[in-house]
């Protein structure tokens, strides 16, 4: 009960609360005017849903795809506790359970109808258009919960499932999970449209790679400089991160010198170029983006020190 008290009065705890539910509400305005409209079944927990409520429709049993969303999700929260882990799940067990109400929530706000014109089926007018704004910002809400350990619940479970004990990137186990629910479309949808939903699905993990790889993406800075101490001291003391140093000889002279690496952020590069730059340090200098860091690197930037 203690450890419980503390994390309900952490600040992370409430500032990841804020962001698992605004990326939820962006997942459910993308599902609610995009998705359901047009009848798309991208791979996601939500086009099964839409599949099984069409299927109730034909059967004369009215059912809503927020309460099969709601019902499905609820069966694989038990996976992901059992599975990925207690963090995992216990946030997935929230953004899984709102889903379905946040759709319900853009219904009332903003009802689609208002936006249609006269005649038209969809939002964009365009079952493409569709697909593309659908697959855009579901896959920012999903790179967003990622990567604060959430999920938007459903497919995301299964994908983590996959990118867990198969080790495959996250945006390969969206498309092959998603792959497999899409095909459940040709229950209720033509050819041409189970073809869209799988290229859909293709798209969404190639995006998810992509967002998921920018945000995390820091330089790995090598310079090769006489006044490699100036620069250590600055990386040390201004940027607050941490340094290698490696002694290196010319190839091409013989010359002994020191090489220094570090892991910037792109803000945290910038102002290295601009320190070098404006004390006139030269060297020999490259950087290259990294995606993927693991071990002692604090994500968040250091509060710089005080100085009396």
């Amino acid at each position: 009960m203690k450890k419980l008290l503390e994390i309900l009065g952490s600040r992370k705890f409430w500032s990841e609360l804020v962001i698992m539910t605004a990326g939820m509400a962006i997942a459910a305005a993308a599902v609610y005017y995009f998705l359901m409209p047009s009848k798309l079944v991208v791979g996601s927990i939500t086009g099964l849903s839409i599949v099984i409520s069409n299927l109730f429709m034909v059967a004369g049993i009215p059912l809503k795809v927020s309460l099969v969303v709601t019902v499905i999700n609820a069966i694989l929260l038990v996976m992901a506790w059992l599975m990925i882990g207690h963090e995992f799940g216990a946030k997935t067990v929230y953004t899984a359970l709102i889903l379905g109400p946040l759709i319900e929530m853009w219904e009332k706000i903003c009802p689609l109808e208002k936006l249609l014109e006269p005649g038209q089926t969809s939002l964009m007018g365009d079952v493409w258009f569709d697909l593309l704004c659908f697959v855009l910002i579901l896959s920012a809400s999903q790179t967003i919960l990622f990567h604060i350990n959430a999920s938007t619940g459903g497919l995301d479970i299964l994908a983590k499932i996959v990118n867990k004990y198969f080790h495959l990137d996250i945006g390969t186990s969206v498309s092959v999970a998603g792959a497999i629910i899409c095909c459940t479309a040709f229950a209720i949808n033509p050819f041409r449209l189970v073809v869209i939903g799988l290229i859909g699905t293709w798209i969404n993990g190639l995006a998810l790679d992509y967002f998921t790889a920018s945000l995390n993406r820091r330089k790995r800075v090598c310079i090769i400089s006489s006044r490699y101490e100036e620069i250590r001291k600055f990386i040390i003391e201004d940027l607050q991160r941490g340094c290698s140093l490696y002694s290196v000889t010319g190839g091409y002279n013989g010359h002994q010198n020191t090489e220094i690496q570090s892991l910037l952020t792109q803000d945290e590069f910038a102002h290295l170029m601009d320190y070098l730059k404006t004390n006139d340090i030269h060297g020999f200098i490259t950087a290259g983006n990294v995606s993927e860091i693991y071990g002692d690197w604090n994500a968040k930037k250091r509060k710089k020190k005080h100085i009396a």
